[in-house]
């Protein structure tokens, strides 16, 4: 079984985290002034949709003053990082979103940096994995898929919001992997952030998606695609009717956090009201509107946590690749 999800201590957290849901902070004092979210992707990906949908829920609680988005793409990220990284001195104010690929990319050599040349702030969700087709595909589900790549690999590619080895393209291998399928036969086709990616499908150049769960689900409620498969142990509610790889008997999970960071060298007293804000956060009415409208699952470390937690992805997912050939 190709498995990469929490582990039992994170996946604990997070359940409890599911429970604290309030209706709200009580006396909505602000922690913070201001908060500049850095989104290392085009519009319409899932980096995108994290920094703004953090950015609304403390702006909307008053936690935090006002908020204001900077999407910055290229070099699979790495543009983003190298500019947090060598304008740290005047980034103070700067949060930037990333996710499983700071781990991926740097594993690959994609670019020169990793987690540990940043300041760990805290990771804040969970996002499943979903491949999708587009409403008027014959495709209807996983069986139809690997049906239709059987008929002809060459005609069935699966594209992705990230580049040749990147997560989408990972998550594409474990699932046709654990379907029995070769995964290093399969064509994947990179495109620059989610949005882009969802556009190809619709347009027909490709045939699947492999993108993050939240970012399907909205274009899935109003029909313009299908989700034929999540990588999550049960099905979701944002989208209950989308089956699971496990129920299509491909034995599969995977979870994306997504979290912050901010510049290296940051002060103590920052990095301490940035953790305050998104600590206060998950106890917010605003949030949970934006947690649930999402499908996300709220995972919240922080600090020497979040360190720990992105150590032990590290580990997983450079064995993973070395098994499926990618390192």
């Amino acid at each position: 079984m190709l498995k990469l999800a929490l582990g039992r201590r994170t996946f604990i957290a997070a359940m409890a985290a599911l429970g604290l849901a309030g209706p709200g902070l009580a006396d909505g004092h602000k922690v913070a002034d201001s908060i500049h979210f850095l989104i290392p992707g085009g519009a319409g990906g899932g980096w995108d949709g994290t920094a703004r949908g953090t950015g609304e829920a403390l702006t909307a609680s008053g936690l935090v003053g006002s908020a204001t988005f900077e999407n910055m793409s290229g070099g699979g990220g790495g543009k983003a990082i190298g500019y947090l990284i060598e304008n740290a001195a005047s980034s103070h104010g700067t949060l930037m979103v990333n996710s499983t690929p700071i781990v991926i990319r740097s594993l690959t050599g994609v670019f020169p940096h990793n987690f540990r040349d940043l300041t760990l702030v805290a990771g804040t969700i969970g996002d499943y994995a979903a491949i999708v087709v587009g409403k008027d595909s014959p495709i209807n589900s996983m069986a139809d898929l690997i049906a239709a790549y059987d008929a002809d690999p060459a005609k069935t590619a699966i594209g992705g919001g990230s580049v040749p080895g990147g997560m989408d393209h990972l998550v594409a291998a474990m699932v046709m992997e654990a379907a029995g399928k070769d995964a290093l036969n399969v064509k994947y086709i990179a495109y620059d952030a989610g949005g882009k990616a969802m556009a190809a499908l619709l347009s027909g150049e490709i045939a699947a998606l492999s993108t993050g769960f939240s970012e399907a689900v909205d274009l899935s409620n109003a029909g313009e695609v299908k989700i034929i498969g999540v990588t999550s142990p049960e099905r979701v509610g944002a989208a209950p009717d989308a089956m699971t790889m496990k129920e299509q008997g491909i034995d599969t999970e995977f979870v994306n956090w997504r979290g912050f960071f901010g510049a290296p060298g940051l002060p103590a007293d920052k990095l301490a009201m940035y953790q305050e804000a998104l600590s206060k956060m998950y106890d917010t009415a605003e949030w949970e509107d934006v947690r649930a409208r999402n499908g996300w699952v709220n995972i919240h470390n922080s600090g020497d946590d979040f360190l720990k937690f992105l150590e032990a992805q590290e580990e997983a997912i450079g064995g993973l690749m070395k098994k499926l050939g990618f390192l």
